[in-house]
C-alpha cells in the first residue's frame, strides 16, 4: 500500500536485471566461464533419457551406413559398383529420417527425382552429342540453366512445398549426371550405375528404419495429442490453484526472467510447449500418410488430418490457459479476501473443466468412444453457478464499498413514513398560505446554525488541468503523487491502482474461465468427429 487509503502503489523498476542465472550454467566454481565437460555429459544424459527413440535412431542410422560401406570394404561387391557405391553411402546419409513415414515420404521423393533427373540427362546428352562437339557445350550449359530455374521455381509453388526434396534431387542429380557424362563420354552407362547405387542405398535405408526398432509417426502423433491434453488440463489447475491461494508473499520483480522462466510452474512450459506444437503435429500427420498400417492403426485411410483438427481446437482452448496465467502474474491484483469470495465456484468450475479435458485425452489414449454428456452437463453447471454468483455479488467488482441496502419491509415502512410526513408538511405550508398573508409580520427566526460544509478540494479548471495532465502522461498514474515527487523531475512516475481497478482483476481470471468452458464443447466435437472417422471402439 502506498499509505493512502483505496489506491495500490506500483513501483516500475529502472532497469532489470540481466541474465541473473547465466552463472548457474558454467563450470562450478572456476570463474573462466567454459562450461565443464562433466556438466556437459549429464546434458547429453538427461537429453537421452527424455526420449529413448533418439538413441535408437542414432543406433539406426550408423547400422545403415556401415551396412552400406562394406560394399566398398569388400573386393567382390566393389569389383560390381566401383566408386559409384559412394552414391548408396550419400542416399542412405540424406534419406534416413526419424520416422518410418518420414523415411518413406524422402525415400519417394529421392526415387522420383533420380529417375527424372536420369531420363532428362540422358536424353539431353544424346541430343548434346548428335549436335556435334562445337554445340554440346552450349546445350549443356544451357540446359543446366534451365533445369535449375525451372526446379526453384516450381518448389516454391504452394500445392509441391511438400516434394521440394525431390526438386532438389532432380537439380543436382541432373547436374552431375550431364556434366560427369561429358566428360566421360557414356552418359546412359554413367546414369544407370548411380541409378543402381542409389536404389541399393534406398533399400538398405527402408529395411533398417523399418525392421530394426520402428518409429512409427502415427504413433508420435497419437502420443503428442494425448500428452497436449494432459498438459492443458494441468496447467489450468496449476494457474487456478495459484492465483486463489495466498502465500503472503510479494509478487517477484517483473523480469525477462520471470517471464520467460516460470521455474515453479512446469505445468505452465508444457502448456507453452502445446501452443508451438502446430508445425510438429503437421509435419507427423505428413508422414504418418506414407506408413503402412501398423499396430493400433490397421486400416488404410486413416484420418491422420483429423488429428490436426483436434490439436488446432486443443490450442484454441489453449489460449484461454495462457491469458489465465498472464492474469495470474499481471501487476494489479485482485485482494485476497475478494478472492476468496468465489473461491468454492471457480475451484468447482476448474475441476469440472480439467476432468473433462483428461477424459477427452483418455478417449484418444484408449481409442475408445465413451459418453461424455454427464461429465459436460457437470462442466454447464458449476460454470452457471460461477456466473450466479458473480451476478449476484457484482457490487463487490466495481468498488469496494457495502452491499446495497436489503430492501426489508422496515425499511420500506421507514422510507414511507419518512416520505408520508413530508408530504403533509408541504401540504399544511400550502393550506396556511392564505391566513400568513393577513396576519401582521412576525419576526424573522434565526437561521439555522452553520454547518462546516466541506470545501472543494479542487475548482473546475484545477481539475481539467490534471485530467490533461494524467491524459498526456505513460504509463498512467496519480497527479497529485507525481507533484509531490517535484512536478516530473528524473525520478520514475509510480502507478497506483484503485481498489475498483483491482477488484476488475479478478472479473477478468473468472470470465477467461467461463470463455474456456464455452470453448471445451467446439473441442468435444472434435474429438467426436474424430472418433467416428477413425472408428474408435464403444
Amino acid at each position: 500500500m502506498n499509505g493512502k487509503k483505496g489506491s495500490y502503489e506500483i513501483d516500475i523498476p529502472t532497469t532489470t536485471k540481466a541474465k541473473q542465472l547465466e552463472s548457474c550454467i558454467k563450470s562450478g566454481g572456476d570463474g573462466g566461464g567454459s562450461p565443464s565437460f562433466k556438466g556437459w555429459m549429464w546434458s547429453v544424459w538427461e537429453f537421452a533419457k527424455e526420449d529413448s527413440n533418439r538413441v535408437k535412431f542414432s543406433l539406426k542410422v550408423g547400422l545403415a551406413v556401415l551396412l552400406v560401406s562394406l560394399l566398398i570394404l569388400f573386393r567382390a561387391p566393389y569389383e560390381v559398383f566401383g566408386t559409384n557405391i559412394i552414391w548408396s553411402i550419400l542416399t542412405v546419409a540424406i534419406m534416413f529420417e526419424y520416422t518410418v513415414g518420414a523415411t518413406f515420404n524422402r525415400g519417394f521423393n529421392r526415387a522420383l527425382g533420380s529417375v527424372l533427373a536420369g531420363i532428362l540427362g540422358i536424353a539431353i546428352a544424346q541430343l548434346a552429342l548428335n549436335a556435334g562437339r562445337i554445340a554440346e557445350p552450349y546445350i549443356i550449359g544451357v540446359s543446366i540453366f534451365l533445369i535449375g530455374t525451372i526446379t526453384s521455381f516450381m518448389k516454391l509453388w504452394p500445392p509441391l512445398v511438400q516434394y521440394e526434396y525431390g526438386f532438389r534431387v532432380i537439380l543436382f542429380t541432373y547436374c552431375l549426371i550431364i556434366v560427369s557424362g561429358y566428360r566421360m563420354g557414356n552418359p546412359i552407362r554413367t546414369s544407370m550405375d548411380r541409378l543402381y547405387s542409389i536404389a541399393l542405398g534406398g533399400i538398405v535405408a527402408v529395411l533398417v528404419n523399418v525392421l530394426v526398432f520402428p518409429i512409427w509417426a502415427g504413433e508420435q502423433l497419437h502420443k503428442e495429442l494425448v500428452k497436449s491434453f494432459d498438459s492443458v488440463a494441468d496447467s489450468l489447475e496449476e494457474c487456478v490453484r495459484k492465483y486463489l491461494q495466498d502465500d503472503s508473499s510479494d509478487y517477484a520483480e517483473f523480469s525477462k526472467n520471470v517471464v520467460d522462466e516460470f521455474p515453479d510452474e512446469p505445468a505452465y512450459r508444457r502448456c507453452r510447449k502445446t501452443l508451438n506444437s502446430s508445425a510438429n503435429l503437421e509435419s507427423l500427420a505428413i508422414a504418418a500418410k506414407w506408413e503402412p498400417p501398423h499396430g493400433n492403426f490397421r486400416h488404410f485411410l486413416y484420418p491422420w488430418s483429423e488429428y490436426v483438427k483436434v490439436g488446432a481446437v486443443l490450442r484454441y482452448c489453449a489460449y484461454e490457459v495462457m491469458a489465465l496465467h498472464g492474469v495470474l502474474h499481471s501487476e494489479i491484483q485482485a485482494p485476497y479476501n475478494l478472492r476468496v469470495t468465489f473461491q468454492s465456484e471457480i475451484t468447482e468450475a476448474t475441476r469440472q473443466a480439467a476432468e473433462l479435458v483428461r477424459c477427452l485425452g483418455k478417449d484418444i489414449s484408449s481409442m475408445k468412444q465413451s459418453v461424455k454428456a454427464s461429465l459436460l452437463k457437470n462442466v454447464h453447471s458449476s460454470t452457471e453457478r460461477l456466473q450466479y454468483a458473480i451476478d449476484l455479488h457484482s457490487y463487490l467488482l466495481t468498488c469496494h464499498s457495502d452491499p446495497p441496502p436489503d430492501p426489508s419491509p422496515s425499511s420500506n415502512s421507514k422510507l414511507l413514513s419518512l416520505s408520508l410526513s413530508l408530504s403533509r408538511a408541504v401540504s399544511y405550508n400550502f393550506s396556511d398560505h392564505d391566513h400568513q398573508l393577513n396576519d401582521p409580520p412576525l419576526p424573522l427566526p434565526l437561521p439555522p446554525p452553520l454547518v462546516p460544509v466541506p470545501v472543494l478540494a479542487e475548482s473546475y479548471h484545477e481539475m481539467m488541468r490534471k485530467q490533461m495532465k494524467r491524459l498526456h502522461s505513460w504509463p498512467s498514474r496519480e497527479v497529485d503523487a507525481f507533484e509531490e515527487e517535484g512536478g516530473g523531475g528524473h525520478s520514475l512516475p509510480r502507478m497506483k491502482a484503485l481498489d475498483s481497478t483491482a477488484a476488475l482483476s479478478l472479473a477478468t481470471f473468472t470470465s477467461l474461465l467461463i470463455e474456456f468452458v464455452a470453448r471445451l464443447d467446439h473441442l468435444v466435437e472434435a474429438v467426436d468427429q474424430l472418433a467416428v472417422m477413425a472408428k474408435f471402439n464403444h
